[in-house]
């Protein structure tokens, strides 16, 4: 049995380290152009596996932060990954997520989101966490809301227009 550390946990799913043995579901998320058209070109399995590499790296030196695989609780398997991860050099952090499209439709980003927020809460003390979305990406948009985040400014990035939004943490984290 493969020991896999998890970071959290929500009502259905479990959120943790990726390791080596997710080489082919990673690729199954971050090669498919429709489900990364949001966030980045899609990759080749090659790229995949060099970008796994670079996700686990990047785990290892930063244990609160990064990219985590996304499994169902009742059957075990990978539906995607979430992250909290930098936003350039610009000192915020964001908060994110991809889904395969298997597990589109059934919560599972608002859930994520939600408890995403409290673990971060948790770990850093900070007042604020940022996620950023295409202006295309309206799903992506109305979990944010949902979860209580606001539009904090727009800008173009690689003749792209980006929302960036802000979830102010005020008092106790609700959730």
């Amino acid at each position: 049995m493969i020991q896999r550390r998890t970071i959290f946990e929500t009502e259905r799913l479990i959120v943790r380290l990726y390791d080596l043995y997710d080489e082919e579901s990673f690729f199954r998320l971050n090669g498919d152009e429709e489900i990364v058209r949001y966030i980045r070109p899609a990759k080749n399995r090659e790229e995949c596996n060099l970008f796994l590499c670079e996700v686990i790296q990047f785990s290892e030196s930063n244990p609160l932060i990064g990219r985590w695989a996304v499994d169902e609780k009742a059957t075990g398997i990978n539906i995607g990954m979430f992250a909290i991860i930098p936003v350039d050099n610009t000192g915020k952090l964001q908060l994110g997520y991809s889904l395969l499209k298997d597990s589109w439709g059934k919560g599972y980003a608002t859930e994520l989101t939600e408890k995403g927020i409290y673990y971060f809460f948790s770990q850093f003390d900070r007042s604020e966490i940022y996620a950023l979305t295409e202006s295309a990406n309206i799903a992506s948009q109305k979990v944010l809301v949902k979860c209580g985040f606001q539009v904090n400014e727009t800008y173009t990035k690689s003749e792209k227009e980006v929302i960036e939004y802000i979830y102010l943490k005020i008092g106790e984290n609700p959730f």
